[in-house]
């Protein structure tokens, strides 16, 4: 970062605590290079000198309160474990905090590096291993993982044996359904059944998914009597909110016996449920994903998510015993287990209309193939946060995802050999 040794100045910041004495002990080799270091304790100047690096190490993890940083004079900052000032639990910072272009955090990745604002404050992360035990609080995911979680097809596959059923889309949202079909298709699922109740076929649909058609109301049971030869159901994208829609979810959902993935308005059906979604849901017999937003977690649990969102995503879990996908800049995935897989690849590139759709199609294709809902809810928001990077900085649209998912699954391909 400095660019050189001989003749660099190097401001640090040091305050009380065990990140000061990190700062400090930071601060006593770069002078046998040749490099001219000042250290600042707290208090802190408003304003620090001329210099070619500052070094942030002012508080650490366990700061709370709100920290007002000095003015670093154009320099680069090199943030000591965590940039002062941000919560290493949740990521929330004041308006205070110095940005840095590069964090050395020590040991393991602080779950404030992952959520913002804490992620875009710490720049450039690198972990540090300096021999400490790692608690498991959380797992962050990485292309290693997914590649090995990843299910193959066998020589003697055949087009039933990663059959999905999408039950979604209405006369006022074809799109969900189109999107969640197309992605399934793209994530390996030999065959994609599409419903849509009270709906004829859709000839925007991919080609190769096949429609059967369900009546507008009273349409569960048509459902149940013909699952046995797929592995997988998606329920909910654009289903619409009416309560005849929303009773029919709940009752496939009750008593589905394959792995599914809720979404959208399935995960409304339930919300609306005069027995509460955790009833329903704990009635199952096969293993659930739900995959809420935030609007979506307020109204299944009755409260907002908060400011920790691994404990958010925990309790909902815990209550439904299913494995919930929140989403979000950097999304929580929690088992009824009390486990925790946090997805980064996302980017402000999905925050657009559809991408949830897509996100379900991706999920619901890793259940139809085998894998068990937790690892195939976290490798589907993996997958598809590296499907919108290959997409363009701006104008992304959501069905610009399924065709980017083979080149993502080719280079986790790869990874594996």
């Amino acid at each position: 970062m400095l660019g050189g040794r001989y003749g660099k100045r190097v401001v640090v910041l040091a305050g009380q605590g065990n990140n000061g004495a990190d700062g400090k002990a930071a601060a006593s080799s770069p002078p046998a290079r040749g490099v001219h270091v000042t250290v600042f304790d707290a208090p802190f100047p408003p304003a620090l000198p001329p210099s070619d690096l500052v070094i942030d190490a002012a508080y650490g993890t366990g700061f709370r309160g709100e920290f007002h940083a000095p003015d670093p004079n154009g320099a680069p900052v090199l943030a000591v474990d965590i940039p002062s000032g941000v919560d290493g639990l949740t990521g929330h910072a004041g308006a205070g905090v110095l940005p840095a272009d590069r964090t050395v955090t020590f040991a393991a990745y602080k779950p404030g590096l992952l959520f913002p604002p804490g992620s875009v404050l710490a720049g450039e992360i690198e972990v540090a291993d300096i021999g400490l035990p790692t608690p498991s609080y959380a797992h962050l995911v990485e292309a290693v993982d997914v590649a090995g979680w990843l299910p193959y097809r066998t020589a003697d596959s055949h087009k039933w044996r990663t059959a999905t059923w999408i039950v979604a889309g209405s006369a006022t949202m074809p799109g969900a359904a189109r999107l969640a079909a197309s992605a399934a298709q793209r994530t390996g699922s030999g065959m994609v059944r599409h419903s849509a109740p009270g709906v004829g076929h859709d000839p925007m649909l991919p080609t190769e998914v096949v429609t059967k058609l369900l009546p507008q109301t009273g349409w569960a049971r048509e459902v149940l009597d013909d699952l046995d030869r797929f592995h997988s159901v998606v329920i909910g994208p654009g289903l619409g909110r009416a309560d005849t829609t929303a009773a029919s979810v709940r009752d496939v959902v009750t008593r589905c016996p394959l792995p599914m993935v809720v979404d959208a308005d399935g995960l409304f059906a339930l919300a609306w449920s005069s027995e509460g979604a955790a009833s329903v849901l704990r009635a199952r017999t096969a293993q659930t994903v739900l995959t809420p937003h935030d609007g979506e977690y307020s109204l299944l649990m009755g409260s907002r998510v908060g400011s920790d969102r691994v404990v958010a995503a925990r309790r909902l879990a815990d209550q439904t015993r299913s494995v919930v996908l929140l989403k979000g800049a950097a999304t929580v995935v929690a088992a009824p287990n009390g486990g925790v897989l946090v997805v980064d690849t996302g980017d402000e590139r999905l925050a657009t209309a559809g991408t949830g759709d897509v996100l379900s199609g991706i999920v619901g294709s890793l259940l139809a193939q085998g894998m068990d809902a937790w690892p195939a809810a976290a490798a589907g928001a993996w997958i598809h946060g590296m499907a919108a990077r290959r997409g363009p900085e701006r104008g992304l649209v959501a069905s610009d995802l399924p065709p980017l998912i083979p080149a993502v699954l080719a280079d986790l391909d790869l990874l594996a050999d």
